[in-house]
Parts: structure tokens; C-alpha cells; sequence
């Protein structure tokens, strides 16, 4: 596990999603990269019932980790726990409720370039199309101050100034080093935070 950023890309005015998408992945194929694979990522939101003020838990799947899922309070507290978790929170449904159309997701396809991992897909929040995730892993380094200047490099390339600035997860853990649990700046995390669209 290397160190991972995560950028929305604007959709321009006059193209869909899709084409969007489809420049992206050429460019990346144009670059050099080769397709390993597809991705998806989901994340349901439940808020507490009897609390007051009611508090609200994420809960993500990410098909990097499929026996896992991850669970986020809104104090900030994560949780990594088996696919069962989402077992435990039907028997909790007096509680916490999920969200009634709260269920945002992100998939598409994986691309492999050199040390890079590459991710760019389409987000949608209750079936509908919400904007572009673009994710790029450095595998070889864990500690995100010492490899900024590469991912901004390849990012640029990519998606031009939008990359300007390393993001905001990733600016609080610059020196920390990444590891399964503590993941400097994970996909999963930052699509919600990203796009700016779920409810609080």
C-alpha cells in the first residue's frame, strides 16, 4: 500500500460523464498505462435515532478490500471491520437508519503505469450521476511529504491545476506513514468530502 490521493474532475459544460470518463482512461492508456481491472467503492449513511443531537455513521465497501468495511463516525473514529459489520447494523436498526437514498457509490476501471495505480470512474449518489473520481496510488513510498512532487507531476499531466495542492486529508498525515489500517488518504474516506454531496 503506497500513498493515494483523490481529486473530483470537473465535468465541462457540453459533455456527459461518460465522455469524460472515456478522455481520461485514453489519456492514461496514451501515457502508457494498461488496464488491470475495474473498481467500486459505496458508502450508506446511517444517522442515530434516539441521540440528541442525532450522530451519523458511514459505513464504505471498497473492492481493494472485499472481506472488509469501514465504518466512520462523524467524530472522526474509524472502524475496519468484516463484511458481517453490515449484519450487526440490521440488528441495530432501533438505533441507527439508514439514509433513505443516501447511498453514494464510485466504480470504474483500474489502470496500472510503472509505480502508479491509477482509478477514474463516475460517482452517483442514488443512481444519480454526481461528478468524476480520479485516485492515484505511488506504491513504492508510504509517507506522503516524500512523494507529493511525483503524484502532483502525473496528476498535472492529467488533470492540469486541479492537482495544484495536495488535499486536505492528505496535508493533515503528510508525515505519517501509511499502512492497511491507517491508509494516508483512502478512496473511500474522501468521496464523500470530495464531492461535497451527502448529507451531514
Amino acid at each position: 500500500m503506497g500513498v493515494s490521493c483523490v481529486f473530483s474532475y470537473p465535468v465541462p459544460e457540453g459533455r456527459s460523464g461518460a465522455q469524460v470518463v472515456d478522455i481520461l482512461q485514453k489519456q492514461v492508456e496514451t501515457m502508457g498505462g494498461s488496464k488491470t481491472g475495474t473498481f467500486y467503492v459505496d458508502c450508506e449513511t446511517y444517522q442515530s435515532v434516539m441521540l440528541n443531537p442525532p450522530k451519523t455513521l458511514h459505513i464504505l465497501h471498497n473492492s481493494e478490500y472485499p472481506a472488509s468495511c469501514f465504518a466512520i463516525l462523524d467524530s472522526g473514529a474509524t472502524l475496519v471491520a468484516d463484511t458481517l459489520f453490515i449484519a450487526l447494523m440490521s440488528n441495530l436498526k432501533n438505533i441507527y437508519q439508514a439514509w433513505k437514498g443516501a447511498k453514494i457509490e464510485s466504480k470504474g476501471n483500474r489502470f496500472q503505469l510503472a509505480d502508479f495505480i491509477l482509478k477514474i470512474g463516475s460517482v452517483s449518489l442514488a443512481g444519480s450521476f454526481k461528478g468524476i473520481l480520479l485516485e492515484v496510488e505511488y506504491c513504492p513510498c508510504i509517507v506522503a511529504s516524500e512523494c507529493w512532487a511525483m503524484l502532483k507531476e502525473l496528476l498535472q499531466s492529467l488533470i492540469g491545476n486541479i492537482a495544484e495542492s495536495p488535499p486536505s486529508a492528505l496535508k493533515k498525515k503528510k508525515w505519517m506513514k501509511s499502512t492497511p489500517q491507517q491508509p494516508q488518504c483512502c478512496s473511500t474516506w474522501t468521496i464523500s468530502t470530495t464531492l461535497g454531496k451527502l448529507p451531514p
